[in-house]
């Protein structure tokens, strides 16, 4: 789970009347006072609308509670409860709708309870009547949000999974097709008779990578140039390719989803537990001097 921070709003004003005019500002400390106020204010009517989520038909009543938060300032019962009020306003507006959105995505009609939610969070701060430590919390909130976003993806994903499981059971029985310890299967479609890069090395390659209904989502080839990077810089499925590759070979790649980007949506073309498919030439091995390391 995402650790999301509670940032205190803070507003720095000097002004404690309705209105001054340019007559007004008798002194420099009068015209600096004033100035300072209105500087400040720069940047807020668009943080209040679109980080707030004010609306600003309502800046009355935000002046309101202005004034009366300045006015109370040296009230410690106040000062509590205002804070409250912006701490509560931020989880209402931000973290409620972030933690909804992380677990069901865009589903509005799924989300855990705002009650409940509460209740937790009470204990948590004022360290009474908790069900759990808050470490016991944090872990078993991980645990749960993983299962439960699982659980909602594998609903509307799910037949990626099967899709590929299938094709790689299938593929797995043909007689040109490799398969390593890991699930990765491959083909040569060149051999390469150069070092076989280790997994601390940078290396240079050409490649294409196509979904398992055909599409291309990215190509080297089309870009019209090699790219480098470590083995260790790419999925796990991609590095476990590259470190069983001699320079100089071409391969076909037949990647299983939880070795490439599993649960996870990777740009608009790979869907969660997409199996993938790379056709991997391997150029060469850029940083030689760590083949003795």
């Amino acid at each position: 789970m995402k650790r999301i921070i509670i940032v205190a709003l803070v507003l720095v004003t000097s002004a404690s009347f309705n209105s001054v005019q340019a007559q007004q500002l008798l002194s420099r400390t009068d015209t600096l006072s004033y100035a300072i106020g209105m500087a400040q204010t720069q940047g807020l009517v668009d943080f209040l609308k679109n980080r707030q989520h004010m609306d600003l038909d309502y800046m009355d009543n935000f002046i309101e509670g202005l004034r009366e938060a300045i006015a109370s300032s040296s009230d410690k019962g106040k000062t509590a409860f205002f804070i409250g009020t912006q701490i509560g306003q931020q989880v209402a507006n931000q973290m409620l709708p972030g933690i909804n959105k992380e677990i069901y995505g865009n589903d509005s009609t799924k989300s855990i309870s705002t009650d409940l939610f509460l209740a937790g969070f009470i204990s948590g701060t004022t360290g009474k009547d908790g069900l759990m430590t808050v470490k016991d919390a944090n872990d078993k909130a991980q645990t749960l949000m993983k299962e439960v976003k699982t659980e909602e993806l594998m609903k509307k994903f799910g037949d990626n999974k099967k899709a590929g499981e299938q094709f790689l059971a299938k593929n797995g029985k043909k007689k040109d097709v490799n398969t390593l310890e890991s699930g990765i299967q491959y083909k040569v479609l060149r051999k390469g008779t150069g070092i076989i890069p280790k997994v601390n090395q940078k290396v240079k390659v050409h490649y294409e990578g196509r979904l398992l209904n055909g599409k291309v989502f990215d190509s080297s080839y089309k870009r019209g140039e090699p790219t480098e990077f470590r083995c260790t810089q790419v999925i796990k499925g991609w590095t476990e390719a590259l470190t069983h590759m001699p320079v100089g070979s071409l391969w076909e790649v037949y990647i299983p989803q939880e070795l490439a980007y599993g649960e996870h949506q990777q740009g608009k073309d790979i869907d969660p537990f997409s199996m993938l498919i790379f056709k991997i030439e391997l150029l060469e091995i850029v940083d030689k001097q760590k083949q003795e390391e």
